[in-house]
């Protein structure tokens, strides 16, 4: 049987994992208290670019109840803060074909029985993965081991089917057992699977930062736009396609006042969404584990995001 993912497609993929697999291991030893947040994304970012890939999507570093979406802005002067949990989300892509993995890093040793809950769950859940295999049965997996150590999944937060330049590309993988999500994994596709946990309520909420953007293309909207808006549009667009970036990559080409507005304009146009932080609802702390996943027709697994 002819795979439905060619060799050179897993090839990217595997090359995608290996390079943020690699980045992911080194930064950790970055993440103390007083580091700065800003200083940790260019590292990561441009470890990318230096293994020969690209950033899929800004790099997340998100702290405590944070659980998705921060990644520092132009001139960014947070830091990590002493006893923090701290999330590193990153993306790489190879020719648009995507690995996304993270990991958390506990500064205080209260919260490393959270860590461990999520981890295990991340680990069961790439065990039972096959195709043919329900979705929501890999959620009640994640849901049943996060709970037997005393803590809540996050119900709104979820994995997902991935394709070329595509991170989010339509199939949910929830981190709980969802029986109204009725997929299930199929040969030649990846998925990202990404359990969340905490010691709260086990829902996000979205906060009132901004720092994530992604384009929507449509020509006739655009060329209604102002000269400015549509060069700035123009050039993330020939960089970035449809995937998520952050302004901090083009202030040395536009200032950011100039970014913001456009942006402001972009989404008001549709032509551009914006990922609000997203913050656990009771300001419970957060713990983030994930790996993509590669079903082949051979009845392989190749996670992409483990180091060989």
């Amino acid at each position: 049987m002819r795979d439905l993912i060619s060799d050179n497609e897993i090839e990217n993929y595997v090359k995608a994992g290996r390079i943020a697999c690699t980045v992911l291991k080194e930064v950790e030893s970055l993440v103390k208290p007083g580091a700065k947040l800003l200083e940790i994304a260019k590292y990561i970012e441009s470890r990318i670019h230096d293994l020969g890939g690209k950033p899929a999507f800004p790099v997340n570093i998100s702290i405590n109840s944070v659980a998705a979406h921060y990644t520092p802005i132009p001139s960014d002067e947070s830091i990590i803060p002493s006893g923090a949990v701290v999330k590193i989300d990153v993306g790489v892509h190879v020719d648009g074909y995507i690995a996304d993995t993270a990991t958390t890093i506990s500064l205080d040793d209260s919260y490393r029985l959270l860590c461990k809950a999520t981890k295990s769950a991340l680990e069961k859940a790439l065990e039972a993965i096959g195709p043919g295999i329900r979705f929501s049965e890999i959620g009640n997996i994640v849901e049943q081991i996060i709970k037997s150590y005393g803590f809540s999944p996050i119900y709104n937060l979820s994995g997902h089917s991935l394709d070329r330049y595509i991170i989010h590309a339509g199939e949910v993988i929830p981190n709980h057992r969802d029986r109204l999500i009725l997929g299930s994994f199929k040969s030649g596709k990846a998925y990202a699977i990404e359990p969340f946990a905490t010691n709260g309520r086990g829902y996000v909420k979205e906060g009132n930062d901004i720092t994530i953007f992604a384009l929507k293309p449509n020509p006739k909207k655009l060329s209604k736009l102002s000269h400015e808006v549509r060069e700035i549009f123009e050039r993330i667009y020939e960089d970035r396609k449809t995937l998520p970036f952050t302004l901090r990559w083009y202030v040395k080409e536009f200032s950011i006042e100039k970014l913001r507005s456009a942006m402001r304009v972009l989404i008001d146009n549709g032509l551009a969404i914006a990922y609000p932080i997203l913050i656990e609802i009771n300001g419970g702390i957060v713990a983030q584990y994930e790996h993509t996943i590669i079903l082949t027709s051979r009845g392989e697994k190749i996670v992409t995001t483990l180091c060989y």
